[in-house]
């Protein structure tokens, strides 16, 4: 069977494409793929660090609710659990700040600090992709005293 190109010869209706053709077209996909697959790929773990630093500010202005209402923030030992179940002692003006305590996007609690390390009455952060303290990337701590 032979293969004609359209306009060579003698009009056919069996008009196709070569390998070559194909081959060149098959290339620059695999190129295309190449250069947006690892872009969208990173995409998802971008969300998740921008989901954790809203939910970050979200427990911060909860915290700032909590003390508003309490004139302190909760002890380490009351914990972040103290914006949405009323501690044992020290809260006669408590009202609950969130109806529940978010996880990090990674599924793990969000940790909380009083006083802070960076120089903050109070920090909120999550550990990163890992759960584990420091790293890089999506590993990285991301904190309330981070902008």
């Amino acid at each position: 069977m032979k293969l004609r190109r359209i306009g060579a010869g003698a009009p056919s209706s069996r008009a196709g494409f070569t390998l070559i053709e194909i081959m060149v077209v098959v290339v620059i996909l695999g190129i295309l793929a190449a250069l947006v697959v690892p872009r969208i790929m990173s995409r998802p773990d971008e969300a998740r660090v921008v989901a954790a630093r809203q939910d970050i500010k979200t427990l911060v202005q909860a915290l700032k609710l909590y003390r508003l209402d309490n004139y302190k923030y909760p002890t380490m030992e009351q914990g972040l659990k103290a914006l949405v179940t009323k501690p044992d002692s020290g809260t006669e003006n408590w009202k609950a700040s969130l109806d529940y305590l978010p996880k990090d996007p990674w599924g793990n609690e969000y940790q909380y600090l009083s006083p802070g390390t960076h120089g903050n009455e109070v920090e909120i952060f999550s550990f990163g992709a890992d759960g584990r303290q420091g790293g890089e990337g999506i590993e990285a701590d991301i904190g309330s005293w981070m902008r």
